[in-house]
């Protein structure tokens, strides 16, 4: 399921709810103070980047019970820690035991694999960003050897790193400790590592045994074994970043966008030349507009239009008498709670992950349907909600739209 991340970098009160995220933030300036509520069985992750932060145990309690992790910052802004819950699959025990019982070559060939996978999405970035030369990676990637004895990994570290920035002043060096823009990746490898550590324990793993790290001081061996193959993307994103700020320092622009957008935002004009706008979710998570995106049509690709779901509640409920007026209103109420959103009057919508998370807010809407009334509800497909359309006074509109998959406080 695509679950939301939340990161908040101002002072907010955080409490919890009918089972919902309760954000209020206090007045700043010229801002009034804003309360706004988000189901937390939406959320993934929870960032903390401001001091002034407060919330509550419940809260807590409430998010590790949805196995969403939370990452507290220091004064620097950067990730000191990470709270995960301790039980997050049914036979965690079970798969704990194999972890243990491992052998020695098995761990081995999948540090082989996660060494390949590597040195391959490493070269993909570099074709699209830089257009470099990758046949000598191609080639180290089939020839890396069980555990990669050959040390191929640092082979194509070094020549990827050579090439990443290749007009840079002095040869930059990836170390944690060195100079800009190494604490931008620092921060992306940190929250790539919370991601990881999450999806490990939701699926019954334990993060500390590792099949290729072991350190006795790290609590996160295995996360950062499974991180190694996605440590490229955020290379990615860190490129485009420096690149927009060089391009805004510059007063230029650049002539199209290929860096990943925030889901939901709905573009304003045709992504393509002409025609219709495209609306649907999986459209919008990244720009159209370069055909070079290999990396960025993969994670499209996995991301069906036509496995995220819209969830749409349609009702005509009497009012006449004072116990029906209630019973609409607590019906809408319930449809709030639940994270829908007023698409027009007597018309409620959801985005759902997949076809699974959509069945389960049916079964909820199920429970809330009035004594009297009528109630309908209809489940469509992401590329099908691309194709309405939406007029006010015979002037098409665009959707209003809902909350961002990344939402920034």
């Amino acid at each position: 399921m695509i679950k939301r991340t939340l990161c908040f970098s101002n002072p907010a009160y955080l409490s919890m709810k009918n089972g919902q995220l309760v954000v209020r933030l206090e007045r700043q300036g010229d801002m009034p103070e804003r309360q706004t509520t988000i189901p937390i069985e939406d959320i993934g992750m929870v960032v903390l980047d401001c001091q002034q932060i407060t919330l509550t145990h419940g809260l807590m309690a409430a998010l590790l019970d949805n196995n969403a992790s939370v990452i507290t910052c220091n004064e620097r802004h950067m990730p000191v820690g990470l709270m995960l819950p301790l039980e997050g699959h049914t036979v965690q025990s079970e798969r704990f035991q194999d972890q243990l019982s491992a052998s020695l070559p098995l761990r081995k060939q999948l540090w082989q694999q996660t060494v390949q996978q590597k040195i391959l999405n490493q070269a993909a970035v570099l074709r699209e960003m830089r257009h470099a030369e990758t046949g000598n990676m191609q080639q180290w990637a089939t020839a890396v050897k069980s555990g990669d004895s050959g040390n191929l990994e640092g082979r194509a570290a070094a020549y990827y790193w050579s090439q990443m920035f290749p007009d840079a002043e002095e040869t930059f060096t990836r170390d944690r400790e060195g100079v800009y823009p190494n604490s931008l990746f620092n921060y992306g490898y940190a929250v790539l590592r919370a991601v990881i550590a999450r999806a490990l324990v939701s699926s019954g793993l334990l993060p500390t045994l590792g099949i290729h790290h072991h350190n006795r001081y790290n609590a996160y061996c295995l996360a950062d074994d499974i991180m190694e193959p996605y440590r490229p993307y955020v290379d990615k994103l860190v490129v485009q970043t420096i690149e927009r700020r060089n391009h805004h320092r510059h007063k230029t622009l650049p002539t199209h966008c290929t860096h990943p957008r925030s889901a939901y935002q709905w573009p304003a004009k045709p992504a393509h030349g002409g025609g219709k706008p495209d609306h649907s979710l999986v459209g919008t998570l990244f720009c159209r507009g370069s055909t070079q995106n290999n990396v960025s049509r993969d994670v499209m690709d996995r991301f069906s239009e036509y496995r995220i779901m819209w969830l749409l509640v349609f009702f005509d409920l009497p009012t006449d008498t004072k116990k029906e007026r209630k019973a609409a209103t607590d019906f809408r109420k319930h449809l709030l709670a639940d994270g829908f959103t007023m698409f027009q009057f007597s018309i409620y919508v959801r985005h759902c992950a997949s076809r699974e998370n959509a069945d389960v807010h049916l079964k909820r809407v199920r429970t809330m349907i009035p004594q009297y009334g009528q109630v309908g509800c209809l489940t469509i497909t992401d590329k099908q909600f691309a194709d309405i359309e939406l007029y006010n006074c015979q002037k098409e509109v665009p959707p209003n739209a809902p909350g961002q998959q990344l939402e920034l406080f």
